[in-house]
């Protein structure tokens, strides 16, 4: 059993992170094919009052950390970054997730805390998660040395 784990682990974390990133990439062309609706989502829950003509950058650099993501690559920091950005999204909501059948509450919210949870799975286990450009770079430079 131990050994079907073994094997199993690299592509389960492959399978999360694909996942993950898919997730996060709603969000970010979110933020530049509605960019009005972005900017409502900044300024009410964030408390950034964001231009809708600003949204569409920060989008842009969110589909760039989401690539490198999707990729393993940079592992230890992109995958930090989406942790930490989730993280913090979610923590905007400790309202609505302390109270989710209040008035103007939704339980849809508490989707969140399990992402937030595989985003952690993920940054922990980033060693294990070998199916990665990371990996492949690593590999092949130590090949030519």
């Amino acid at each position: 059993m131990f050994e079907t784990r073994n094997r199993l682990q690299p592509w389960a974390l492959l399978l999360q992170r694909l996942a993950l990133a898919a997730f996060m990439t709603v969000w970010a062309l979110d933020k530049i094919i509605r960019p009005e609706h972005a900017s409502g989502v900044f300024d009410y829950f964030y408390g950034i009052p964001l231009a809708q003509h600003l949204t569409w950058v920060v989008g842009a650099i969110e589909l760039l950390v989401i690539l490198a993501f999707a990729l393993g690559f940079l592992r230890t920091y992109s995958y930090l970054a989406l942790f930490l950005a989730h993280g913090f999204s979610t923590m905007t909501t400790l309202k609505t997730l302390a109270h989710p059948y209040g008035e103007g509450s939704a339980i849809l919210f508490w989707a969140a805390v399990p992402v937030l949870a595989a985003f952690w799975t993920q940054f922990a286990l980033r060693k294990e998660d070998v199916i990665a450009l990371d990996e492949h770079l690593r590999n092949r430079t130590a090949s030519h040395n």
